[in-house]
């Protein structure tokens, strides 16, 4: 099923793709390759009547605001914005804070605050990364961002292989510093009056004030929309996660934000040469369809209950 399609799990699809992501929706389908099986190419009608909600996930979308309403005006929608804590020596191509706080202020006045999630996530250690630096900069970002947003999702990071190497500074938490960082992001978030959650984390800071959920539920994205889904298991994406299964598009190592710690790219310069076999005319993000390769239509039955769905259809026909 692909009720729900995910534009940035994969990339930061507006933030370096915008032409093509909106030529995908003007043609009105898009074609994914499978990252496990690559002759495996799915392709998904990009319909208001086979796609529930269009979820963005971005570091900046200053590259699509002017064309945002070509998107929202036909589809259910949802954004998650990422603004951290950290500077250009681990995100280097990433917006400063302030500018991205102005970004979305922007979009929340195109698509309202109860589409906006804040991620502050990944929450992570290095010398000049403290404990005290996040405290810091999580009251003032709060601060700005508090009655602009839905709600805030932060996780703490997962150091796998792939990070020790890319990331030797990364320091592992103790399991005080995580409490410590848990209990004050909850206290702030209340002071601001600030929906908090956590994101596929296994820990339980319900007693900081902090929701515990995934971050794409059906219920916080038929809330954001105004719509009702069916009672459906949220199977998650991995252990800790409780978010409702969505169809990506796009493909890994494509991102050229050079985050240290970003996992969909194995390192930067394999996303740079990628970046540079980018067609925007292309159905594909990366290159285009290869002898060999097989192309199948995805599911897309929806997850709305019956009645709101013959509703959506009236308001979305064209």
């Amino acid at each position: 099923m692909v009720v729900i399609l995910n534009t940035g799990a994969r990339t930061d699809t507006v933030q370096y793709f915008t032409p093509w992501l909106l030529k995908r929706f003007e043609e009105g389908y898009v074609l994914s390759r499978n990252p496990l099986f690559p002759n495996k190419v799915t392709r998904y009608e990009l319909t208001p009547d086979k796609v529930d909600v269009v979820v963005f996930c971005s570091k900046n979308y200053r590259p699509i605001l002017p064309y945002l309403h070509k998107i929202t005006s036909r589809f259910r929608t949802y954004f998650h914005y990422t603004i951290t804590a950290y500077g250009k020596n681990i995100e280097p191509g990433v917006p400063s804070i302030d500018e991205s706080i102005e970004t979305l202020y922007e979009l929340e006045r195109i698509v309202g605050k109860e589409r906006i999630c804040w991620r502050y996530d990944p929450v992570l250690l290095t010398p000049n990364y403290t404990v005290e630096t996040h405290r810091k900069t999580f009251e003032y970002m709060a601060g700005k961002v508090s009655g602009h947003v839905d709600r805030c999702t932060f996780s703490f990071v997962e150091i796998y292989n792939k990070l020790r190497y890319n990331m030797p500074e990364l320091i592992p938490f103790t399991q005080d510093e995580m409490h410590e960082i848990a209990e004050f992001i909850g206290s702030i978030s209340q002071r601001h009056g600030l929906w908090v959650q956590t994101c596929g984390t296994r820990e339980d800071y319900s007693r900081f004030g902090i929701h515990k959920s995934g971050c794409m539920t059906l219920k916080i994205l038929g809330d954001a929309n105004g719509v009702e889904f069916r009672d459906l298991k949220h199977r998650g994406i991995r252990n800790g996660c409780g978010c409702m299964e969505a169809r990506s598009i796009g493909d890994y190592d494509t991102c050229i934000n050079g985050c240290k710690y970003c996992y969909a790219n194995k390192n930067p310069q394999k996303a740079r040469e990628n970046f540079k076999l980018h067609d925007p005319d292309s159905p594909l993000l990366l290159g285009d369809l290869k002898e060999g390769d097989e192309v199948v239509a995805g599911n897309q039955e929806s997850y709305l209950k019956r009645q709101v769905q013959d509703v959506a259809l009236d308001l979305f026909a064209p």
